[in-house]
């Protein structure tokens, strides 16, 4: 009898596994993507980081520039109010920008970019070919564009999202709210 109830047991627990509902997400789903799988960047601050930097938080990394007129800046407000909308679960949330244009986009600069968001953000930067290498492992799209005597930069507007394992999960297109979004990380921060 007792190897009854526990082979039903076993069998109730297996059902229930098989049952649950996989998290549906406002984002684009790209866990267990082949792609993003590690950097080394040095930040505003100066000091080197990579995906093992930020285990144990969720990790949003968006690429862009501190002089775009639009994109960049609607990003990282959003991210602002992702923060504010998480409340108490902010501080699991570690938001990332990486600069596309390290030609211009100093470490001071960056500093104060990230300060006139959230003091809590960080930049992340790297010469040329660091810039080029991890935009293409994120696949990221981004380009010089002449704009008078100066360039602009076209650039992709996905915000990616690891989970607290260091594990790309998601890609957040630029049209989300902040409500979206921040529905999807409290779905990554409760699994």
């Amino acid at each position: 009898m007792k190897r009854r109830s526990v082979l039903t047991l076993l069998g109730s627990m297996s059902l229930l596994a098989c049952s649950r509902t996989p998290v549906a997400f406002n984002g684009i789903d790209i866990t267990g993507a082949a792609y993003a799988k590690d950097f080394l960047m040095r930040g505003h601050d100066g000091k080197d980081y990579s995906l093992a930097s930020f285990k144990g938080k969720c990790l949003l990394i968006f690429f862009g520039f501190t002089q775009c007129p639009d994109v960049c800046p609607t990003a990282l407000s959003r991210a602002v109010h992702i923060r504010k909308l998480l409340a108490d679960k902010a501080e699991q949330l570690q938001v990332v920008f990486i600069t596309i244009d390290p030609e211009r986009d100093t470490p001071e600069l960056l500093a104060q970019y990230m300060k006139a968001f959230d003091p809590g953000f960080l930049a992340l930067y790297g010469d040329l070919k660091q810039t080029q290498d991890i935009a293409a492992d994120f696949k990221v799209f981004y380009q010089k564009v002449p704009s008078g005597s100066s360039y602009t930069m076209d650039h992709t507007s996905i915000s990616y999202v690891f989970d607290a394992q260091g594990k790309i999960r998601l890609a957040l297109k630029h049209e989300q709210t902040a409500e979206q979004c921040a529905a999807d990380l409290r779905a990554l921060m409760a699994a």
